[in-house]
């Protein structure tokens, strides 16, 4: 009877985690729309008399294409992760997750495509409001503006990663997890050209910096995401998963504070006409860097609670509420890819 009892104990608590896993990608997914859309809002252009403007549904979709974009990626990179955390000591334990996770990385990797394409057709829409995109059309603006083509290379690197995945789906680890992370990354470097250009002897620098702000808040984002979702319901697992995964969180934390600082202060220092420090608060570009600054200090308090308070009951095989804590990090973290996508969007003058 005990045992039974104990069993059932312990059925419990791991459909509570799985349930609780499935509120962590939830909250990251509304978070990051919600945040794209209400800060749109802010950057959005006045009407004009006798010029038009892009429709409604330019005007919130492509926000939300493009949020939704960033979130796929993110979720490639996170579950390409997921190998590399849980490790190959214990291929008995860690094989029926990686069963799990190999599919959805080549189906977020189809997301990521889907996006990126989708996202180049509302762009040319938005420079030819009031007509629907054609063939031609897209070709142009693919063939003149280079955001066209940093997301068509995007999209072909994300049919290059779920390419990779429904190998690794029938070969399972015979596909080294590194091959799987460095393109999901490598996909990412042309993400940063979709934003603002400086024009400076500096472009180089600050290109490099947005994307190494991009690739570390993927990877962080990513594999926390990945490993509340689908290593937390198993505490052995997450016992070897998590001081990994914390080490590498730190770093990440880091590399995106400080490129995150660089690019957008670095950004409006060199755009001409815009002075500093007034630009902070006087334009949308300042006042939405200001905003995800502060959204990306709120994280730290977190992330420290989950190193330095869980992390060591869970090295012992205790009971957290790290479910919780994980998917207040990741809301934040959403609110923050949210704010990311406005931002690239917005006035720095």
């Amino acid at each position: 009877m005990t045992a039974t009892v104990s069993s059932r104990s312990g059925a419990s608590r791991s459909g509570q985690r799985a349930v609780g896993g499935r509120l962590v990608a939830g909250a990251f997914v509304v978070c990051g729309i919600v945040s794209a859309v209400a800060a749109s809002t802010l950057t959005a252009q006045e009407s004009v008399p006798g010029i038009p403007m892009p429709g409604p549904v330019v005007a919130y979709g492509l926000p939300v294409v493009r949020v939704l974009l960033d979130l796929a990626a993110v979720a490639v990179v996170g579950l390409s992760l997921v190998p590399k955390l849980l490790g190959f000591d214990a291929p008995g334990a860690t094989e029926p997750v990686l069963r799990r996770v190999r599919p959805l990385a080549v189906l977020a990797a189809w997301t990521w495509a889907i996006c990126a394409l989708l996202t180049i057709v509302f762009q040319t829409a938005e420079l030819n409001p009031g007509r629907v995109p054609t063939f031609g059309m897209i070709a142009s603006y693919v063939e003149d503006v280079g955001t066209g083509q940093g997301l068509l290379f995007s999209a072909a690197c994300a049919l290059a990663a779920a390419g990779i995945g429904l190998m690794a789906v029938r070969f399972g680890e015979k596909v080294p997890a590194e091959l799987r992370i460095i393109v999901a990354l490598f996909g990412l470097l042309p993400i940063p050209v979709t934003g603002h250009a400086v024009n400076s002897v500096w472009h180089d620098p600050i290109m490099i910096s947005m994307e190494i702000h991009v690739m570390g808040a993927a990877a962080w984002a990513g594999g926390l995401a990945a490993t509340a979702v689908f290593v937390a319901p198993h505490p052995g697992l997450l016992a070897v998963a998590l001081p990994k995964f914390s080490r590498m969180a730190t770093v990440c934390l880091l590399l995106v504070s400080l490129s995150g600082l660089i690019t957008g202060l670095g950004t409006m220092a060199l755009t001409p006409g815009v002075e500093l420090p007034d630009a902070i608060v006087t334009s949308n570009y300042g006042i939405l860097v200001v905003i995800k600054t502060a959204l990306v200090a709120l994280l730290v308090p977190l992330a420290a609670h989950i190193r330095f308070r869980l992390l060591p009951v869970i090295r012992r095989g205790g009971a957290t509420a790290l479910v919780s804590w994980t998917a207040a990090e990741v809301g934040v973290m959403g609110l923050a890819y949210g704010v990311a996508v406005a931002i690239t969007r917005a006035s720095i003058g």
